[in-house]
């Protein structure tokens, strides 16, 4: 999939298309973080910054911050939010030699997720490259571990309702529809598209090939509704989630 192609496709429609990880987030986890690093001396980084979600926490946390995307569609609309001390710039962060203002702090979330390693490896490496020595980045990415789950979740929904896990149509599961070795890569269908989802050791790993130091790692947790249209009201914690991961550089 040519990745700035689809974008700029979304263009406008990106802000009813795309999940709102800040209006789901259930206990408000990204905004405590941001809180944690705002420094009103520091510059910061919104790596994939879409449409400009963040800006509303990262603009008045930050001296100054600069909004990498991929799509010139989408900074069209980011510029429209009108926040004075952001600067966008486009880029393809899969790529080397982006120059970078090396910053105090870095956020990202949901944008490392393509299903090809090699791009997911080398957007890892210009985290690094974009952070300060002693910089911290939040990273939030999609949940492997919450896939399974919410997949055991259906099947056990179903079984209450006396539906055999073979009689569950094969729909109810299309985002497993990857060949077994995708699915072993951790490759999920989001909406038909290949979606890369992370276990939280693969994340230690992977974040320590970039020099990324990693000092939390939490869930961003979202209510079931975000999974199923009507959830039983007996389907309660544990929530669905994405893996959030600070770390230092």
């Amino acid at each position: 999939m040519n990745e700035k192609a689809h974008w700029n496709r979304i263009g406008s429609g990106y802000d009813d298309e795309i999940f709102d990880v800040f209006q789901s987030d259930r206990k408000q986890l990204l905004a405590q973080y941001f809180a944690k690093h705002a420094n009103k001396q520091h510059i910061a980084i919104d790596f994939g910054c879409g449409t400009g979600k963040a800006f509303k926490y990262l603009s008045p946390a930050f001296k100054q911050v600069t909004g990498f995307d991929i799509s010139k569609e989408l900074l069209k609309v980011a510029k429209s939010r009108r926040f004075e001390n952001i600067i966008l710039k486009q880029a393809d962060l899969t790529l080397k030699n982006i120059r970078f203002e090396p910053s105090d702090f870095l956020f990202c979330c949901n944008v490392i997720m393509l299903p090809k390693a090699k791009m997911n490896r080398a957007m890892f490496r210009n985290v690094y490259q974009a952070l300060k020595p002693g910089g911290h980045a939040v990273l939030v990415v999609p949940s492997l571990e919450s896939m399974f789950f919410t997949a055991w979740r259906l099947i056990e929904w179903n079984r209450k309702e006396g539906i055999k896990p073979d009689e569950i149509p094969a729909s109810d599961l299309a985002y497993f529809s990857a060949s077994k070795r995708q699915i072993a890569e951790g490759i999920i269908h989001i909406d038909k598209v290949p979606t890369k989802h992370y276990t939280e050791p693969e994340l230690r790993v992977v974040l320590a090939e970039a020099d990324l130091t990693v000092t939390a790692t939490e869930r961003v947790e979202y209510d079931w509704t975000t999974e199923f249209p009507e959830p039983p009201s007996w389907m309660k914690e544990p929530y669905p989630w994405d893996w959030l991961v600070e770390v230092r550089r």
